[in-house]
């Protein structure tokens, strides 16, 4: 298939009685299909806290996600539900991928000079 086109299944069977109708039909790209679409369920992450040891789910609004100029200044916080304090934790590539896809605010930290 081409590029998410509804048509291109079927190209190869343009002489089916009943698929000549599909001719006229324009392809449409996922991101036209779904613009304007609002989020059905909001994005849960589960995270651990250090401190009473609780496993926590959390909505991307509870996290923060800073991005800094090396992996060891790059990290995502939150304060643990259970026992309310602030939790920092190291954000690798992908979990920098998984809570900005998830809509987790993310503050880019420049470094001075």
């Amino acid at each position: 298939m081409n590029g998410g086109s509804v048509v291109s299944g079927v190209q190869g069977l343009q002489g089916v009685q009943g698929l000549q109708t599909l001719q006229g039909v324009q392809e449409m790209t996922a991101a036209v299909a779904f613009a304007g679409m609002k989020r059905v369920a909001d994005v849960v992450f589960r995270a651990g806290c250090p401190d009473c040891r609780a496993n926590v789910e959390l909505g991307a609004s509870a996290l923060r996600l800073a991005i800094g100029a090396t992996s060891k200044t790059t990290f995502y916080s939150f304060t643990c539900p259970e026992c309310g304090v602030a939790v920092r934790k190291p954000a690798g590539e992908r979990i920098v991928e998984l809570l900005t896809g998830g809509g987790v605010r993310t503050l880019r930290l420049h470094s001075p000079g």
